[in-house]
């Protein structure tokens, strides 16, 4: 979800603050300064804010960020987690899979192609807001707090009412545009060392127009180069023809998801050549899905 550069690590870093549809099948319930922020969905930063304290007891403190105002607190990333917040996610996810899977008759392929253990990054064709909403769709519920789509400060993060969509729903990563990209790869790097995480790009940085699949950009080559974090290619189809770029609504088109076995990277050198072949082989990979 994002326009002009949304979910693509190239497109800057992390945003500002201190923040310390189901289709047809069915889902199981320097690097920048982190400020010791606690984050218990994403696993970045200090231990969250509930732990043991000693055998059989649990200690609780108020969020760091408590102080803030809202709308800062929410374009930060790391970002406190709370409860409210959690609660308002699961009914909004609940109530966007119901309406993916009656308005847009919406469908998963290959969901059993999804790791079960470990973070994992899913990448994506961009064509439409529908995007995000549908791949977050396509993973088990278990994963909905640990799942972050990552997109455009500037765009997503400017006014409250998106602010507050985009990080309270979709749990968006904000990305600062203007900024050097290799912040960004640094958050996206610290969120995959913690199992769990998953990471949604899309690497062509921007939707499409036409509905034809652009060029994949560098960010997620050099994101996983050298790694063995495993790369999800997804392809979804009719997302054009339900809500183009420029639409104010969406229309009642079918949607259907495609899902590819996943791929790593760690077998190949790091270095410009390979961040190539992986944006290459990834482009190719989401083309030839569905």
């Amino acid at each position: 979800m994002r326009d002009q550069g949304e979910g693509e690590p190239d497109a800057g870093r992390v945003g500002s603050g201190t923040g310390g549809g189901n289709g047809s099948d069915d889902g199981s319930g320097g690097a920048p300064d982190l400020g010791g922020a606690e984050l218990c969905e994403s696993g970045i930063g200090a231990p969250g804010r509930e732990g043991r304290a000693g055998a059989g007891e649990w200690t609780y403190a108020p969020p760091a960020d408590l102080a803030q105002p809202l709308a800062e607190r929410l374009k930060g990333f790391p970002r406190e987690p709370e409860m409210w917040m959690y609660a308002l996610r699961s009914g909004a996810a609940a109530a966007i899979r119901a309406w993916l899977g009656v308005y847009h008759r919406f469908r998963i392929h290959g969901r059993e192609h999804l790791p079960t253990a470990g973070s994992f990054v899913m990448v994506g064709n961009h064509q439409s807001h529908l995007d995000a909403p549908c791949l977050l769709a396509a993973l088990p519920w278990r994963t909905l707090h640990r799942a972050f789509p990552a997109a455009a400060a500037d765009y997503f993060f400017q006014s409250l009412p998106t602010a507050a969509f985009s990080s309270i729903v979709i749990n968006a990563l904000p990305f600062d545009r203007e900024a050097k990209g290799e912040e960004s790869l640094a958050v996206c790097r610290a969120l995959l060392e913690t199992p769990g995480n998953v990471l949604i790009l899309f690497p062509e940085g921007t939707r499409s127009t036409t509905g034809e699949l652009g060029r994949f950009r560098s960010g997620i080559g050099r994101l996983v180069e050298g790694t063995d974090v495993p790369v999800v290619p997804c392809r979804l189809v009719g997302a054009h023809r339900a809500w183009p770029k420029g639409a104010a609504i969406p229309r009642p088109a079918k949607l259907d998801l495609h899902i590819g076995a996943p791929r790593s990277f760690g077998h190949l050198p790091p270095g410009r050549e390979t961040v190539g072949t992986i944006c290459r082989e990834l482009q190719e990979a989401v083309a030839g899905l569905g």
